[in-house]
């Protein structure tokens, strides 16, 4: 049978000097030193060593051996906690690659052009078709840019409760970027309303260029060409699986999520709301105070978040990019 420090790393002068600690009982340095043949120095040294790794104990000048299953649990404790550091390393760099794994991936399909591009037809299979990936892979973020009035009417007229459902279901997440102008639409707030109270955020833009989205990160949707919207061309689009393309929409689609501005609905927006509305009518802070039952430093910290979420410079910069952007409605 091998020896079972030597066997956890132990070299054999720091076993035989365990084995003498374990026969000798409460042995002093020269004592060891005697019975191992060796200068005090050196297994001095090697004594400290001992007690470091918890075999043995020293109090006043004597060396105590600790039980030998215990010694051994105590070392095997301690290989154990090093084994796991170095699994969450191991772990730890793997994950640090992966993004670079798609990198490498995205490159080998540029370089080889093997694009996967199939051609759509139809909106109900473009709405059906993201619900039936969001199944594969749940739950899937779905980023979507919509440029134009036609294509919001049928959205909120026949195919909202599609996607809704699959929010409901926790299948998918709805990120959408729209024109202001189609606040306005028939239907569009209540589903739009919906899509919000499921999960999904909404924020819009005066321009929105073209119509994209990316359904996870591995599938992409485009228009025939570049700045189009989906109704002229019957609901024709390209279903991309390319992670280079998928990645580059991706990174489009934040950037316009960043300079868009969130739908003015939900608690603390309609509070903003609120005040605009009734600054537009003239009313002084005191008087919307008394209105809506809130102080006036209630008010004025309304005030404040509108013009942060306007950007605007003022009260009145304030109240006409409310109007403009549908706020007032």
């Amino acid at each position: 049978m091998p020896d079972p420090f030597e066997t956890l790393g132990l070299d054999p002068t720091q076993t035989a000097l365990y084995t003498a600690v374990l026969r000798l009982h409460r042995a002093t340095r020269t004592d060891l030193a005697q019975a191992m043949d060796g200068p005090v120095e050196k297994v001095g040294r090697q004594l400290d060593d001992l007690v470091k790794l918890g075999v043995i104990d020293e109090q006043s000048g004597e060396y105590l051996a600790r039980h030998p299953a215990a010694a051994l649990g105590r070392v095997i404790a301690d290989r154990l906690d090093r084994l796991a550091e170095e699994s969450r390393r191991i772990d730890s760099a793997l994950g640090s690659i992966r993004s670079l794994i798609r990198d490498y991936d995205a490159g080998r399909d540029y370089q080889s052009g093997t694009f996967t591009v199939e051609m759509v037809n139809g909106a109900d299979v473009l709405y059906e078709s993201v619900v039936g990936i969001a199944v594969q892979s749940p739950p899937m973020e779905l980023l979507t840019a919509v440029p134009d009035e036609r294509t919001m009417i049928d959205f909120a007229r026949k195919f909202a409760e599609l996607w809704i459902d699959a929010q409901e279901r926790k299948l998918l997440t709805v990120h959408v970027i729209i024109p202001v102008s189609t606040l306005a639409l028939p239907g569009v707030r209540d589903q739009l309303t919906r899509v919000l109270e499921t999960g999904g955020k909404v924020r819009t833009l005066d321009r929105v260029p073209s119509w994209f989205m990316t359904a996870g990160p591995e599938v992409a949707g485009l228009p025939p060409y570049w700045g189009g919207n989906l109704p002229d061309h019957a609901y024709n689009f390209y279903l991309i699986r390319t992670p280079i393309v998928v990645g580059m929409l991706r990174t489009l689609f934040r950037e316009l999520w960043a300079r868009a501005v969130p739908l003015p609905w939900g608690r603390r927006s309609d509070g903003m709301v609120q005040v605009l509305r009734l600054a537009a009518q003239g009313m002084c802070d005191d008087s919307i105070a008394r209105q809506l039952g809130v102080s006036v430093r209630t008010v004025r910290a309304r005030f404040a978040d509108a013009m942060s979420e306007l950007g605007a410079q003022s009260r009145f910069h304030a109240g006409v990019e409310a109007a403009r952007r549908g706020w007032l409605r």
